[in-house]
């Protein structure tokens, strides 16, 4: 951890995605960088699918990352079916489907490690006039001219400087899992493998796609399938039961997989069976270790704070219909570079950055919003009600999610 006193400092909190897509840039554009991600172990093997978008291969192109055709599973067309199997509707919409382990390891590559601390904890971020000072868990103090906060949706820096903003429940759940291909019949893997598919259960949605296997394998028959199981969920009472484990304890915001009780297992395989087609049924049912997680809104008033500056998740989250929030944090990091890039003061930089990027943070947000309010336990107003009904059909559905889009 040297700084050059010709260059300017970053110090990044947060190693994942975000993090790692504004570290590579600002290498690229000549700043001394430092990322402290608190996990001290491989990120890799975490996370599931991604769609992406043209605005996400710009900034990996912008990071200096060459992309082949091993990025990701290539998909054609687009599929919903009835809850007994039978296809409803199709529509093509070609689409490249990657993994959240394969976009880690590319961003992680190309990073030096002499920028990277793993089992780096962050205990304390204050902005100063000249420059920001940053506290280490062990009680190292280190100075830079920004400190960019990519710590996710529950960012304790957003927490530092905006303590009345808070995650706003939804309304319902996102059940989630990895299945190999191999796993799977013949049958399913035919219905499946070559498609983005969907099915949509009354007040429900499940879709799925094909992305890289283990080693990162997007060779047929070594991928893996990803699956997206939304379902409603009341905060009063379904929710806490859910957050429970077998010990009694209740984890807000999110239980780990390995703590999700087997009766509240049983019953989600139970309801796959009898509620999505049969191909969906199989690949929920052959998962090892399914996930899932409290759908949630978060919306900021802005994202800067004189020389710190949100990015990604510790911003905006958006619910995963769009599909955006690798895409979302790829554009923060590329705006940031770019307004950095225009102004010789910080302050003034990120000052543009956020007035540019929370407009469209709110913008991905509130169209996630409408497409997910048929699936919310309670509809809250008018707009809820007119959204739900609008987004609710197989060829809305097809046609919206997760597509390519400006913002």
């Amino acid at each position: 951890m040297t700084q050059s006193s010709a260059r300017k400092r970053a110090i990044i909190v947060g190693g994942s995605l975000g993090g790692l897509f504004v570290a590579n840039l600002l290498v690229r554009n000549d700043w001394d960088v430092d990322v402290f991600e608190r996990v001290p172990d491989e990120l890799a093997g975490r996370g599931a699918g991604i769609v992406t978008h043209p605005e996400l291969f710009e900034a990996l192109a912008a990071a200096g990352i060459e992309c082949d055709d091993s990025i990701g599973v290539k998909v054609q067309s687009r599929v919903t079916f009835a809850q007994n199997g039978d296809v409803l509707s199709e529509r093509d919409l070609p689409q490249t489907l990657t993994a959240w382990g394969k976009m880690y390891h590319v961003l992680r590559a190309a990073l030096p490690d002499v920028h990277y601390h793993a089992g780096g904890t962050v205990a304390s971020v204050q902005d100063g006039p000249d420059q920001a000072v940053v506290t280490l868990g062990d009680g190292t103090v280190l100075h830079a001219d920004i400190v960019i906060a990519a710590d996710g949706f529950k960012s304790s820096i957003r927490e530092r400087f905006l303590p009345d903003v808070r995650l706003q429940y939804a309304g319902y759940i996102a059940w989630r899992g990895l299945v190999d291909e191999a796993a799977l019949s013949r049958e399913t893997r035919e219905a499946l493998f070559e498609k983005f598919a969907f099915c949509l259960p009354p007040r429900e949605q499940i879709l799925g796609y094909p992305v890289a296997g283990q080693g990162n394998s997007t060779t047929p028959g070594e991928r893996r399938y990803n699956f997206v199981w939304y379902r409603a969920t009341s905060e009063e009472i379904q929710l806490p039961n859910l957050l429970t484990d077998a010990a009694g304890k209740r984890w807000v915001g999110g239980i780990p997989p390995t703590l999700i009780r087997q009766d509240v297992l049983a019953d989600m395989e139970d309801a796959a069976l009898t509620l999505l087609a049969p191909q969906f049924g199989e690949v929920v049912t052959k998962v090892a270790q399914p996930l899932f997680q409290p759908i949630f809104d978060l919306e900021v008033p802005q994202m800067a704070f004189g020389r710190i500056a949100l990015l990604g998740d510790a911003a905006f989250v958006a619910r995963p219909h769009c599909g955006m929030g690798v895409t979302k944090a790829a554009s923060d990091a590329m705006a940031l570079v770019k307004a950095l890039n225009a102004h010789s003061g910080v302050q003034d930089a990120l000052s543009d950055y956020s007035n540019e990027r929370t407009q469209v943070g709110a913008a991905i947000v509130q169209h996630a919003r409408h497409l997910g309010a048929y699936m919310q336990a309670q509809l809250k107003n008018e707009v809820d009600r007119e959204m739900a009904e609008r987004y609710r059909t197989p060829d809305a559905v097809m046609r919206e999610t997760a597509v390519p889009a400006r913002f």
